[in-house]
């Protein structure tokens, strides 16, 4: 896999070289970022739907989702779960249009995503989401960075970290494309 990262033009449009398996292996995981952050559509209620606001929503047993959508007052259940209710739904749906985002300026493009300053803030949301998701997946902690990235190639966990470790420099070179 070759990298490129992202890098800022003249004309200030960001840009990232991508190649067929980094366009793969990007896509595969920004769809499967948008079906993990979709809110659940259970008979919904048009007003509520309207609104905004997710009655049923609770913290998730997922460690991942959890990490996503975190409590908001940790100390305080309820007042947690009354901010949840107004707020999950709304940062469901901003999650899911970064991705969505990311994923369309990536398949209109070749080997030359060109973003404009805001489609690469949706990137950074979707890449930082992803690394989430990932590192959550992988119990990555500051400590154990140095354990996983010397992983034998025979550790089912290998490929999961390299990809997570792939993601880190392509949100980092692009916090660096977009800075002034």
């Amino acid at each position: 896999m070759a990298v490129h990262g992202f890098r800022r033009t003249a004309a200030d449009r960001v840009i990232l070289l991508v190649d067929d398996v980094e366009k793969g292996i990007l896509s595969a995981l920004l769809e499967q970022l948008l079906e993990f952050v979709a809110p659940a559509v259970e008979d919904e209620d048009p007003l509520v739907a309207l609104v905004g606001l997710d009655p049923e929503a609770k913290p998730s047993d997922d460690p991942a989702m959890a990490r996503l959508f975190p409590d908001a007052f940790r100390d305080d259940p309820e007042a947690s779960g009354e901010f949840r209710r107004f707020t999950e739904r709304s940062l469901r749906d901003l999650k899911g249009a970064q991705a969505r985002t990311a994923l369309q300026t990536l398949q209109r493009s070749g080997s030359k995503v060109t973003l404009s300053l805001d489609e690469a803030g949706s990137w950074l949301g979707a890449l930082n989401d992803l690394r989430l998701t990932l590192g959550t997946r992988l119990e990555i902690t500051e400590d154990g960075m140095e354990e996983l990235a010397s992983l034998p190639d025979d550790d089912p966990r290998a490929p999961t970290f390299h990809v997570y470790d792939w993601l880190t420099f392509l949100q980092e070179s692009l916090v660096l494309a977009v800075m002034p």
